[in-house]
């Protein structure tokens, strides 16, 4: 964006006076927001139509064209989607390659986590002590409950950060605050010292690794390198089958999804929009022009942190275990490269990326590409998965730029 098209915005903000009637005649009336982003429209539409395809070849309809299992990895796919899109927009809106994203999409697991694990464990001890003479009190409930979760790290007792996970009020809206909150934080301390380009990169990803380092150790309070499990049991719905709960989460994942990519167009288009897209092209310019850009830039990244939580939470009771391998660094790096792949720039193209490779990855580590002899060796593509990622990427960067969604830009050109 050039400093004529910022310039004249801030002039125009400041006019004063009334208009004349000739004014008001020649001025355009103002379109919708989906007038002006009918890109918008078209993925709603292709969400929902996709949405309700799935459900009704699902097991919960009856039909069984869809296995259950595939309806969680469709769901799970989802929640990658929605992540990528607050990569793109932190990353290819505003500037900022944060290797550290994924961080906090598994906060946001292990925040609904400990409630799934603490309400799932409480209605078996309730169950186990329900037949003694003696009622338990409460005291000893809770020294049961702790036993059960802690007992595989060799610890007994509910450390500190479980206070709040007998409530799913609370921990939900830890999914928000902890993310949030380590969010602004790093990102003020970040942005106020002008930390730019690959160092900011770096700082992010020692962050990340910092906090993966945490998790492993057993007296971290999250049950170390075992994680949390069993999360695909929900509380008080023991009797509902899998096949209902997976579509109930796969509409809560294409909801999210929905929501999601409407918040960030909303929030990206007009001056703000102007405002980020000028930082990442040119962060002093846009400085000297009298913007506080670490304002600007703070927002995004925390607003993304929070949005990339929430992704997890939903994403980890369908796949019903986390564990600390899950927020380590090369898990950011995959989701840069999801969104590269995709097309950086376009929240649609982070929705390509993520989709396709998430996909992809399924079906070749899932056993569903046979092994290949070649006599002397055998390529089995759960060892050659990554090498297979990582020659998709350089073909990307080298013959496609743009990503995978710049060739429905070049279509809609030449239909024009």
């Amino acid at each position: 964006m050039s400093d004529a098209s910022l310039s004249k915005e801030t002039i125009s903000s400041k006019e004063i006076g009334p208009k004349s009637s000739k004014d008001f005649a020649t001025t355009p009336k103002r379109r919708s927001f989906i007038a002006q982003n009918p890109s918008v429209l078209w993925f709603l539409l292709a969400l929902a139509a996709f949405t309700l395809g799935v459900t009704l070849l699902s097991e919960a309809a009856g039909s069984a064209v869809i296995s259950t299992s595939f309806v969680k990895t469709l769901g799970k796919t989802l929640c990658l989607c929605l992540v990528a899109i607050a990569m793109d927009v932190v990353w290819g809106y505003c500037g900022i390659l944060s290797l550290g994203h994924f961080a906090f999409f598994g906060i946001g697991g292990y925040a609904v986590g400990m409630w799934l694990m603490y309400a799932r464990t409480e209605a078996i001890v309730a169950e186990n002590l329900a037949g003694q003479i003696i009622p338990p009190t409460q005291a000893e409930i809770s020294d049961a409950i702790a036993s059960q979760i802690f007992g595989v790290v060799g610890a007994s007792e509910f450390p500190l950060i479980w206070g709040f996970s007998h409530s799913l009020i609370l921990q939900l809206a830890m999914v928000i605050l902890i993310p949030g909150l380590l969010a602004l934080v790093f990102g003020w301390l970040a942005f106020r010292s002008r930390v730019t380009g690959v160092y900011l990169s770096i700082l992010t990803q020692a962050m990340t690794l910092a906090l993966a380092l945490y998790l492993f150790q057993n007296d971290s309070g999250l049950r170390g390198n075992n994680g949390l499990s069993g999360l695909q049991n929900i509380p008080g719905f023991e009797q509902v089958p899998q096949a209902q709960i997976s579509i109930a989460f796969f509409w809560a994942s294409a909801l999210a999804l929905g929501l999601g990519y409407v918040l960030f167009a909303w929030v990206l288009r007009g001056k703000f929009g102007s405002v980020i897209r000028a930082i990442r092209d040119d962060e002093a310019r846009v400085r000297f022009l009298g913007y506080h850009v670490e304002s600007y830039k703070l927002f995004i990244f925390t607003l993304t942190a929070v949005i990339a939580a929430i992704a997890g939470a939903l994403y980890y009771p369908q796949a019903g275990i986390i564990n600390p391998g899950e927020v380590a660094p090369i898990a950011s790096i995959y989701l840069a490269v999801w969104v590269a792949i995709g097309g950086r720039g376009r929240l649609y193209g982070a929705v390509i990326g993520a989709a396709f490779v998430s996909l992809l990855s399924s079906w070749f580590t899932g056993g569903g590409v046979p092994a290949i002899d070649l006599g002397f060796y055998t390529i089995q593509w759960t060892d050659w998965w990554l090498v297979l990622l990582g020659f998709s990427f350089v073909a990307v960067t080298l013959f496609l730029p743009g990503g995978i969604s710049s060739l429905f830009d070049r279509l809609v050109r030449k239909e024009t």
